[in-house]
């Protein structure tokens, strides 16, 4: 290394120079030092359902995996994504544990799945234990928020926690001052009745009384008569295996869609286990975007799989692949530890970065040496430091006559 050393009479005359002639020495342009970027190859694994009890969300969800892919490499941003795709199942079988196998030994750093909490259960500490990143487009049990994953484990859905809370606060926001609670025994417990009854409580509500229910119970008249026992304004039904059974009781107690709320129940059509009027006007909520208002996406879905017809945990599962890219373009590396170390930076949940709403424009400034906050199809992502998105959406829907069922924000 050399360096030059400007004597004091020198610099005196080139001073007085610029004096006479009446000029100013221009400011040197300011220069970043590029980055020594190689091309980088991510090899993403997808595990999601092709068998089993959720079959029927696996085939949008792979494709919206592979168009994230293309996005990707035809941004020509110095990165390609190879996926590979293989069969979750469900938690029933082992399929998903010989699937990660075959995903890791194929040399994926990144597994975009699985969709059911309890298949990830079964995977995460094999993923984990292969320094492999684990990104979950369906997860939402408040189990994975506490996991011991070394970092490695993130999801775009939302834990369940954050639809309590929205649940909450859309009850006292309709004017509800008093709420029974009736909730399924280990849906989301304690998290999300927590959560929910938080928010209500916070925005001036009264819970008047908490009960559970075993999953599956078929009559739940014991559980209403305790929770209306106040003559709460309103009741919220928590729960999946079972929360149809509350409706007759609540029916015979005269409250009426307008004073129902269902969280878990499913937003789909119930006219096979509940009678038809009988919940017109409740409100349920559903984790996810309104795949309604997303055509073009659909759209190009279709091209790569013309047979689709549900789009669930598609959003979630694109923006999962982008966000692994990305990341792996901030850290330059494509090691599972290295592109987890990012994934909070490019989400947008750490670093003011500049806001980006598609791959290439995201890549344009993290190549330009600066901090991009990606906000996906899904949503604002906006990880947490426990890999839980802070910006998910939380659908809220009402039940109309014949169980059918309209978003309402």
């Amino acid at each position: 290394m050399t360096s030059r050393t400007v004597f004091p009479g020198a610099a005196a005359a080139v001073a007085l120079l610029l004096v006479l002639t009446g000029c100013t020495p221009e400011a040197p342009e300011p220069t970043v030092a590029p980055v020594d970027r190689a091309p980088l190859d991510l090899s993403v694994g997808t595990l999601l359902p092709a068998t089993g009890t959720l079959a029927a969300f696996g085939p949008s969800a792979v494709a919206a995996a592979e168009l994230a892919a293309g996005d990707i490499n035809n941004a020509d941003a110095g990165i390609t994504v190879t996926i590979t795709s293989a069969d979750s199942g469900d938690a029933t079988t082992d399929t998903s544990i010989a699937s990660t196998t075959t995903l890791l030994d194929g040399g994926a750093s990144v597994i975009v799945g699985a969709l059911s909490d309890n298949v990830s259960r079964k995977v995460l500490d094999q993923i984990v234990s292969a320094g492999a990143v684990e990104i979950s487009p369906g997860n939402t049990s408040t189990d994975f928020t506490r996991a011991a994953d070394h970092d490695l484990y993130w999801r775009t859905a939302p834990s369940c926690v954050l639809e309590g809370d929205a649940m909450g606060k859309q009850i006292a926001a309709d004017g509800v001052t008093t709420l029974g609670v009736v909730y399924e025994s280990g849906f989301c417990e304690p998290g999300l009745p927590e959560a929910l009854s938080a928010a209500f409580e916070r925005a001036g509500g009264t819970i008047t009384a908490s009960v559970p229910y075993t999953a599956g119970a078929a009559d739940l008249s014991a559980q209403v008569t305790t929770a209306i026992a106040d003559k709460p304004e309103a009741v919220v039904v928590v729960g999946s295996k079972g929360a149809q059974a509350s409706v007759p009781s609540l029916a015979a107690a005269k409250y009426d869609g307008s004073h129902l709320y269902f969280v878990g129940l499913g937003i789909g059509n119930h006219s096979a286990d509940i009678p038809a009027g009988t919940i017109t006007g409740s409100i349920a909520s559903m984790p996810g975007l309104d795949i309604s208002k997303l055509g073009d996406f659909t759209d190009r879905l279709l091209d790569i799989n013309p047979a689709l017809t549900d789009f669930s945990y598609a959003a979630e599962s694109y923006d999962a692949v982008v966000l692994a890219a990305l990341a792996a373009l901030a850290a330059n590396s494509t090691k599972g530890a290295d592109i987890a170390s990012s994934l909070r930076e490019v989400s947008g949940g750490e670093g003011k970065g500049t806001k980006a709403t598609d791959f290439a424009s995201a890549a344009k400034v993290i190549l330009a040496g600066g901090v991009v906050d990606y906000d996906g199809i899904s949503g604002e992502i906006t990880f947490d430091a426990k890999g839980d998105p802070q910006g998910a959406v939380i659908g809220m829907y009402r039940y109309g006559k014949d169980n059918a069922f309209e978003r309402i924000n």
